[in-house]
């Protein structure tokens, strides 16, 4: 049970640094990066469509990406998404067949607001993290009377480890994406 227990809070300590991951790709650098469009939504018939699903997304020099929808109809809509999106601040330009999205140079402030918001996607992370270690620490309370305090001590202690590597692995990562915000 109590092994369970830790698999379970493991696997799920992993999947939110994945998200923190993710959410730290998706913002942006000086380069052009195709991960930065990945959660913008276009209404596409009424639906909410992630621009992934749309189109196919090419990195074509450091600073500009095409985007080449599958279905020539939707170009209007994806362009409106693209500059709809907060945070972005790119202009996209449509041809009629593609659109072409150039990414402004980022100044000192632009880049210090992205390290800010960084940190808040980081902590966020480690607060999921912690809520997760909380489920875990009531779900071995709960099982006292079945195993005994001295197992529940121990798996304890060992939930304490494994939270402290996910929380390491969140600010590592936070600390990669800093120092490439940074880099002029």
């Amino acid at each position: 049970m109590i092994a369970e227990v830790l698999s379970e809070t493991s696997t799920k300590m992993d999947k939110a640094v994945d998200v923190a991951k993710e959410d730290f790709a998706s913002v942006r650098t000086g380069r052009a990066n195709p991960q930065l469009f990945q959660r913008i939504l276009v209404d596409y018939y009424g639906t909410p469509t992630p621009l992934a699903q749309l189109a196919s997304l090419n990195n074509t020099e450091a600073r500009s990406i095409v985007i080449t929808p599958y279905d020539k109809s939707a170009l209007k809509d994806i362009e409106q998404a693209i500059r709809d999106t907060p945070n972005l601040g790119a202009n996209p330009t449509n041809d009629g067949n593609l659109i072409r999205v150039t990414m402004p140079e980022l100044t000192q402030e632009r880049r210090k607001e992205y390290v800010k918001l960084v940190r808040t996607k980081g902590e966020d992370a480690k607060v999921a993290i912690r809520n997760i270690r909380r489920r875990a620490k009531d779900d071995l309370d709960a099982l006292k009377s079945e195993v005994g305090d001295d197992e529940v001590s121990r798996a304890e202690k060992e939930l304490e480890q494994v939270t402290k590597a996910h929380t390491d692995a969140v600010d590592d990562a936070l600390k990669r994406k800093e120092a490439e915000l940074l880099e002029v």
